[in-house]
Parts: structure tokens; C-alpha cells; sequence
């Protein structure tokens, strides 16, 4: 059978529950925890309202659960949707009115999932596919109180967003570490499957850094934490929490054969969720630093089929396949044929490790690259840039052109571009119901040659667009050119 991956907090609905206080600073332990290869400062075991440790009280997993799900929300999710109305002509000879003729009914669809309350005055984090395209949100707390909820920022490349409710007080989560977390590590999964709220299921870590190409968004971000906590449908967005009761990922997905739960589920890591939030905070859009390069990970399979040629042979890191001119990478000295080894001390053990480590960082915030080149390694420092090749951090204003367009894309292949006599472009693959491309009833197909008069090319080009979006210039497959012109 076919393995699926499932969101886990669509069943009739969606959720998520994570938390950590971001910007309600805890003070830090005067003392360091030993993992693996460096020291890790624990933010303090203690979110608000925590109770104090005493181990001959909290035997086993007892402290961090019964503490943990104070903070941790049911999330009710409201779309409207239309459903246009059929028509009947046996209605319609008899005389019979049929309401509108055509015209659409508004219908409620209802969901649910799980949040994490991170701020005492209101700040909970799910998952962007929980609140998606959402036109009413309502959370209840653990305590029983419900609030109507707003959407602060959403990131679907990663799969994070962020809402808000009117309170204050609120017991919150603390953010632990989740570089700090170890294979075989007692973690707890804490959400809302199937609607029963506070359920807290166990497990351990059994994999880090895991890609698996499940979030449906071109430019998606994923270093999944592997656990075998059970996780359903409807502990989306939920707390993965760690002993101390710290927030360590938020609960995502299921790799299925059935739509449930068979001993597998991943969370995003803290790290980028951290990160993520106070971004949509601070800023109401997520700061993305870029590397400015293209490579492939030197597994086994990159040995065996061009080991040789290009003269590697050991395995890890990522062989440079090509440099962006102009972007960080290129203006710090990293060529085309350099191997990255390790980022800020952190070798590159997997595909996903590069793209972590990246995603917790701003533009114009410094890396250092442990890069090989031949026979040497060097230490390159890389100063990190923004989707438009710059230093500075974007204003919510300056929208992010992909998103905005609410599709997939894939870059028009060298076939189709002779075909349509083309000097290159962006295919769409899919359109998303209440993006731009949507709005302007543009169909899966159109290869967009211009945005706004700028040529668009590659996927790179199209990732780096920011502003406004004012026009699309394109080809249909069949050679039909169409330009689209979109007013407030």
C-alpha cells in the first residue's frame, strides 16, 4: 500500500499546539548540560506558572506532562466556503424557483488542531496548515475558557504561523533546545487528536534532521525531528516537549499507510520555530537568510556516480553545484566545486542539516563555512543575504512574490522553452485557492515569463521577487501568450 503523509491535524480540521516564550524572557540556569560534541545553556525548566521540581515527587515523565499541558490550546478553525447552487431544468419547466439561479451559497467547514501558548498576554504557535485560508479562529485553554483568536503571520515554507487571543496571564512554554536533543531522549507529544483535548502521548527521539518533501511549498524548509510518540489527526501544531517540560518542536505530520498513526511522526524543530515566530512578531514577515548556492549532499549514491570524476571520496557535506552571482556565497569567496563541511562547528551530516542550520539565521548575520577544496579546508565567514541579494531585513510590506501567488511552481525545461520559443520561465503546477494567481484565474500550465515587466526565469528568480505584484506576463502550453493585470 501506498505510504501517505498526513498532516496530523486534519481530520475535521486542523491544529496545533507548541509553545515557548520568545519574547517573555526567563532567566538562564547557571549551569550546562553536556550533549554530544558542545555545551548547551537550557533556557530554565520553568515556564509560568511551573511548579517546582522535586524528583520523589514527579517520578519518570510526570513533572514536564502535568506542567506542559497547562499551556498547551485547542484550536477550532472556521472556512467559508461556496457551494454554487445546481441547476435543475425540471425545476425550472415546472416554475419552481430555485434560489438564486446559479449563484453560490457561503457554507461553514470546520476543523481542528493544537497550539502552544508562548506569551502570557496571548501568543500561541501552531501550524500554517491549521489556520490556512481560515476566516474565524477560537482556542480554547486547558482551563476550560475559550477567546476568539486573530492570525499575527503564517510561513509555509516551514509549516509555522502564529495567532493571537485577548488575554493575559496565561501559563506559557518555555523554549528548550532541540540541537541539545539526543537519539533514544524521552520526549512527549501533547495536542488534541480526534478532539480529545490535554492528551499527552510518549516516546522517543528516534531520528533528527529528517527531509521529507511533505510541506506543499516550493521553497519549503524541513529538518523534521522523528519521534514514535503517538501522534493522529488533530495534534497538528502541538507541543513536543522534552523532561525539563521545554518546548523542543511543534507536532506536523504522520507517515502513514492508513491516515493514522503507525509509529512514526515528525516535528518541526525548535530551532526554526523559534526563529520563525519571533520573526512574524517582531517583524509580521519571517526574515529568510539565503547561502546563495545550489548543491547536492555527498551520499553513497553521489560517490558511486560522480565520486570519482570530481575527485571526492567521503562521504558528507554538500558539493557546491553552482554559486549565485551576486549572492552571499559568491561575494565571500565559495566556488562552484567547494565542499561544505560544517557550519558554525556543525558538520553536515544530511540534506536537511544545511537548510537548518541557514534557517536560523537573519540577513546579514555571519556563518562561518568549514569548506574543502581540494586537499585543504579553509574557514570562509559568509555574510548571509536577503531574497533580493541584500544585507537588510524586509518590511512586511515587501511581500514575498511566490507566496503571494498562492501555487507550485517548476522551472519550464529546455524542451518546452524551445517549443514556446521562450528564453526561459516558471511553470505553474498548481493554483491555491485565494492566492493571486487564483484571483487573476490564471491556470495550471502557465509557464510566467515576466512579473511586474522583470523577467522571471528559474525558481531562484522567482524565490528573490519582492514587492507588490502588479502584473504576470505569460505563455499557455499551446503557444496562447497572456498577461494578466492585477488592480487593489
Amino acid at each position: 500500500m501506498k505510504k501517505v503523509f498526513v498532516y496530523a491535524g486534519i481530520v475535521a480540521a486542523a491544529a496545533a499546539a507548541g509553545g515557548a516564550t520568545a519574547w517573555g524572557v526567563v532567566s538562564m540556569r547557571e549551569h550546562g548540560v553536556e550533549y554530544v560534541e558542545r555545551e548547551v545553556v537550557r533556557t530554565p525548566g520553568l515556564g509560568t506558572q511551573f511548579t517546582a521540581y522535586e524528583a520523589d515527587r514527579y517520578p519518570d515523565l510526570t513533572y514536564a506532562a502535568e506542567n506542559a499541558v497547562k499551556a498547551v490550546v485547542n484550536i477550532e478553525v472556521v472556512q467559508e466556503v461556496e457551494m454554487r447552487r445546481s441547476y435543475d431544468p425540471f425545476l425550472e419547466f415546472f416554475g419552481i424557483p430555485q434560489g438564486g439561479g446559479g449563484r453560490p451559497d457561503i457554507r461553514e467547514r470546520r476543523g481542528g488542531g493544537s497550539g502552544v501558548v508562548i506569551s502570557e498576554d496571548g501568543y500561541i504557535v501552531t501550524n500554517n496548515h491549521v489556520v490556512d485560508q481560515a476566516t474565524k479562529l477560537r482556542v480554547k485553554l486547558n482551563d476550560g475558557r475559550v477567546f476568539d483568536a486573530r492570525t499575527v503571520g503564517t510561513d509555509p515554507a516551514t509549516d509555522v504561523a502564529l495567532i493571537k487571543i485577548e488575554a493575559a496571564g496565561l501559563p506559557t512554554l518555555p523554549f528548550g533546545s532541540s540541537d541539545a536533543l539526543r537519539l533514544g531522549e524521552w520526549v512527549l507529544a501533547i495536542g488534541s487528536p480526534f478532539d480529545l483535548q490535554s492528551t499527552i502521548t510518549a516516546g522517543i527521539v528516534s531520528a533528527k534532521a529528517r527531509q521529507l518533501r511533505a510541506i506543499p511549498d516550493e521553497f519549503s524548509i524541513e529538518s523534521f525531528i522523528q519521534t514514535d510518540a503517538a501522534v493522529n489527526p488533530g495534534n497538528s501544531g502541538g507541543a513536543l516537549v522534552n523532561t525539563h517540560g521545554e518546548l523542543v518542536g511543534i507536532n506536523t505530520l504522520i507517515k502513514s499507510q492508513t491516515g493514522s498513526y503507525i509509529g512514526y511522526s515528525f516535528a518541526i524543530p525548535e530551532s526554526i520555530v523559534r526563529k520563525v515566530v519571533v520573526d512574524l512578531k517582531e517583524y509580521g514577515v519571517v526574515q529568510r537568510a539565503l547561502l546563495g548556492v545550489r548543491y547536492r549532499f555527498i551520499d553513497q549514491q553521489f560517490l558511486d556516480e560522480e565520486g570519482e570524476a570530481l575527485g571526492i571520496d567521503a562521504l558528507g557535506g554538500v558539493y557546491v553545484a553552482s554559486v549565485e552571482e551576486g549572492g552571499a556565497a559568491s561575494e565571500a569567496g565559495v566556488r562552484k566545486g567547494d565542499v561544505i563541511a560544517a557550519i558554525d562547528g556543525v558538520k553536515i551530516d544530511a540534506p536537511s542539516t544545511l537548510q537548518e542550520q541557514i534557517a536560523k539565521h537573519r540577513p546579514n548575520d555571519r556563518v562561518k563555512l568549514s569548506v574543502k577544496r581540494g586537499a585543504s579546508v579553509k574557514q570562509i565567514e559568509v555574510v548571509l543575504r536577503n531574497k533580493a541579494g541584500k544585507t537588510e531585513l524586509l518590511a512586511k510590506e515587501d511581500t514575498d512574490v511566490a507566496e503571494t501567488l498562492g501555487g507550485r511552481f517548476a522551472e519550464a525545461g529546455a524542451a518546452l522553452c524551445r517549443e514556446l520559443e521562450i528564453r526561459g520561465g516558471v511553470q505553474v503546477t498548481s493554483v491555491r485557492q485565494g492566492g493571486l494567481l487564483a484571483r487573476a484565474r490564471v491556470r495550471k500550465g502557465f509557464v510566467i515569463t515576466h512579473i511586474n515587466d522583470r523577467p522571471v526565469r528559474t525558481l531562484q528568480e522567482l524565490q528573490r521577487l519582492t514587492g507588490k505584484v502588479g502584473s504576470i506576463d505569460g505563455v499557455y502550453p499551446d503557444g496562447r501568450a497572456a498577461s494578466y493585470v492585477l488592480v487593489e
